[in-house]
């Protein structure tokens, strides 16, 4: 009986300690700001339709002035069933309408507001675009959000006190009575510049009209709060993207962060704030038929995925309707192109074999390196909390190609890091041989390369800010659609006290002139101008007086002004304003005159 009960004892003791060395670990501790549960909704659906429709679809401008007529707008055949089914076929999640742009008019018949389709003759003034776009989003499946420009030059109460509630009761409107809203999108675009209007914007107000009506949605602005703009509008976020931001201090528009800070957000930001790319199909945002072959190249839009999506960003991709109301063939053909080029890409993941990692948390089972293989996104490999560093390693058994790598960072819990190469075993040499490098991983990261054979592959994690977790790791081999050049083309500048002038062969009828500046946001391009004219390069008359060249500050492409009717002239005179950015010097890539 005595050696019975000491046995007993043996076995309990040995229970315990087996029970005491099978004690799960805790998970990691969240490492700095965290995105809210609604951003990690928006930040899964990675690619949405962005829609500029309105009077300047009409009247080929970017910028309306608000003086236009309202019966300008009169499209023939809206079909807003049919954005919808072509944003669901090219694999969108969302379309976002600007429900109002800077002109002021209202794709709604507002009760606070004259200058709306009410006014127009579409529909015989009973029309309503946002109930149809919310009816069809609803239809196909997809989120419904909502552009409104704060900036209006047609409301008489703008740039007075008076005027924020007014914004804020439109917004209120727009909010209540459309269903989910799952991104509201401001800018900062504010006043009409040398002794223009100006409006003291109440952002806090702003925000909360919306968190009290749609809670859910993600707010869109230079700071966010929910996403920010990128500081560019043509389609690239930096190669190092933190989804944290500084925004103390600043607010949309020209008081925003610097480019710099909105391309690469900062490491240590204060917000979780992260990217959403924007850029347009066509030249510009709104449709015009003499950029009907300017649409974007299926090889520009897969480059402009990869600079966006595969760099931990969303990307909201303007497809404008034309002046019917419909999506152009021209556009929906290519972005069918694009999906089809993105699916093939991506349709074989050739992640197999064997993984193994330099080290697994708590040599725990449920933080295994293995879960990368799995389609679970809450599961995840990660390290003990003091190792900052480690490589994993897959072993695919036998000679793979491939040219692209995919990597998720689980950021529930933050994002961590900072630098990390990716490296190959090569049998001949014996050795490993470096294929490349990156910074940041984030939300999705997608890497392209020159195109490797190797059975092995290694991912060394050199630099995190606190231990390194990953929940994705996948491997392609994706068709070449041979990535553009980049259009930055090269620019004359100029001293900012000296005019441009150009001078024809002879006294000529003219129509219009044109300006192209440095495509990029970083070059002193001419914002606000003075245009001349003269026969005899001494009495000189002024056609333009103080003129803005139509958001060039975010989208830097080449400007066509007409003339109210044709003059005659030999001489042409451009004087700079205002620049996009402050210089002794302005950007000038070329000027003439419209024939």
């Amino acid at each position: 009986m005595k050696y019975k009960m000491l046995n007993s004892v043996v076995a309990l003791a040995f229970g315990s300690l087996l029970l005491s060395c099978s004690t799960p670990v805790d998970p990691p501790s969240p490492y700095g700001v965290l995105p809210t549960e609604h951003q990690m909704t928006w930040q899964k659906m990675e690619y949405n339709m962005f829609i500029h429709f309105g009077p300047n679809t009409f009247t080929n401008v970017e910028w309306g002035d608000g003086k236009e007529n309202p019966k300008v707008f009169n499209p023939s055949a809206v079909d807003c069933r049919q954005w919808a089914s072509v944003a669901k076929a090219a694999g969108m999640k969302g379309i976002i309408i600007t429900a109002k742009h800077h002109d002021g008019f209202c794709l709604w018949p507002s009760n606070y507001s004259t200058h709306t389709v009410r006014e127009s003759p579409w529909k015989e003034g009973k029309g309503d675009l946002l109930r149809e776009l919310s009816d069809a989003c609803k239809e196909y499946g997809l989120k419904f959000g909502v552009y409104l420009s704060p900036w209006d030059q047609n409301h008489p109460a703008y740039g007075t006190p008076e005027y924020n509630q007014v914004f804020a009761n439109t917004l209120t409107e727009v909010l209540t009575n459309y269903g989910e809203v799952f991104e509201q999108w401001f800018d900062g675009a504010n006043g009409e510049g040398h002794g223009g209007k100006k409006q003291v914007y109440d952002w806090d107000m702003f925000h909360e009209v919306v968190y009290k009506h749609q809670p859910q949605a993600v707010i869109f602005s230079d700071v966010g709060p929910g996403c920010r703009w990128v500081g560019n509008e043509q389609g690239h976020v930096g190669e190092t993207n933190w989804s944290r931001l500084d925004v103390e201090g600043y607010e949309p528009g020209a008081k925003g962060p610097n480019p710099d800070s909105l391309n690469m957000g900062n490491i240590f930001g204060e917000k979780w704030v992260p990217a959403e790319t924007n850029t347009s199909i066509r030249p510009g945002w709104f449709y015009t038929p003499s950029t009907d072959d300017k649409v974007k190249s299926l090889s520009k839009l897969v480059d402009i995925y990869y600079t966006s999506v595969g760099r931990n960003s969303t990307l909201l991709l303007n497809v404008p309707p034309d002046k019917t109301g419909r999506i152009h063939p021209n556009d929906s053909t290519r972005l069918m192109e694009l999906r089809r080029a993105i699916d093939e890409s991506f349709k074989e993941n050739l992640a197999k074999g064997k993984l193994t990692a330099t080290t697994t948390r708590g040599n725990d089972s449920r933080y295994a390196v293995t879960n990368l293989f799995d389609e679970n996104y809450d599961t995840y490999w990660t390290t003990d909390d003091d190792v900052l560093t480690a490589s994993i390693e897959m072993d695919m058994g036998e000679e793979t190609t491939f040219n692209r790598l995919l990597l998720q960072e689980y950021i529930p819990l933050g994002q961590r890091i900072a630098e990390f190469n990716v490296e190959y075993w090569d049998n001949s040499q014996n050795s490993w041989q470096p294929v490349t490098k990156a910074t940041t991983v984030g939300y999705k990261r997608i890497l392209r390369f020159p195109t490797v054979t190797a059975s092995k592959i290694r991912i060394n994690i050199t630099n995190s800010l606190a231990c390194p977790i990953l929940n994705k790791l996948e491997l392609y081999n994706a068709p070449d659609f041979s990535s553009e050049t980049s259009d930055v083309k090269s620019a004359s500048l100029v001293e900012k006290n000296k005019p441009t002038i150009i001078e024809l062969a002879a006294v000529e009828e003219i129509k219009g002139f044109y300006y192209v500046p440095q495509n990029k946001v970083s070059a002193p391009n001419i914002q606000r101008y003075n245009l001349s004219i003269s026969t005899d390069n001494q009495k000189w008359t002024v056609l333009k007086l103080n003129e803005l060249f139509n958001n060039i500050r975010n989208n830097p492409l080449r400007q066509d002004v007409g003339f109210d009717q044709p003059v005659k002239a030999r001489y042409i005179k451009l004087e700079p304003v205002e620049l996009t950015n402050e210089g002794d010097k302005y950007a000038i890539v070329d000027f003439g005159v419209l024939k």
